[in-house]
């Protein structure tokens, strides 16, 4: 029997659970989950965006963006509304709360991030970016 090839899919697995090991704890602080922060990163970036990209961008399953997206409203985190040219659109941005709560967290998260630095080398994290950047446009 052949020995299987390593699996790039839970290298993947391990390797992202491996780098939230280091945010987990400022999130947990902050009451907030894995998904709203991607939320939060993607509308600071972004701005305004329709839930359906927002849910694409974040890697969030539509349903699942709803339920999301209605407790972070109800936090005061987003704002949602419908849009004026086609009101089947439903436009989504960061609250002044949620864009608070985002600038709060950016040190502590910075921090984070150069603790992975400190282990991981600048040179090797942006290759790791840049390489998985490129797998994101290989097609099925």
């Amino acid at each position: 029997m052949s020995i299987p090839r390593p699996s790039l899919t839970l290298t993947l697995l391990q390797a992202r659970e491996a780098a939230m090991a280091f945010f987990r704890p400022s999130l947990n602080q902050h009451d907030l989950t894995e998904q709203q922060w991607r939320i939060m990163r993607i509308l600071r970036q972004y701005g305004e965006l329709e839930i359906f990209q927002l849910a694409q961008q974040a890697c969030i399953l539509k349903p699942s963006m709803t339920g999301v997206l209605m407790r972070m409203e109800r936090d005061g985190l987003v704002r949602r509304w419908k849009s004026e040219q086609d009101q089947r659109r439903v436009l989504v941005c960061l609250s002044e709360k949620g864009d608070q709560c985002f600038v709060a967290m950016s040190e502590d998260m910075e921090r984070n991030y150069q603790r992975i630095l400190e282990q991981f080398g600048e040179e090797k994290l942006e290759l790791l970016l840049e390489l998985l950047n490129e797998l994101k446009h290989v097609k099925p």
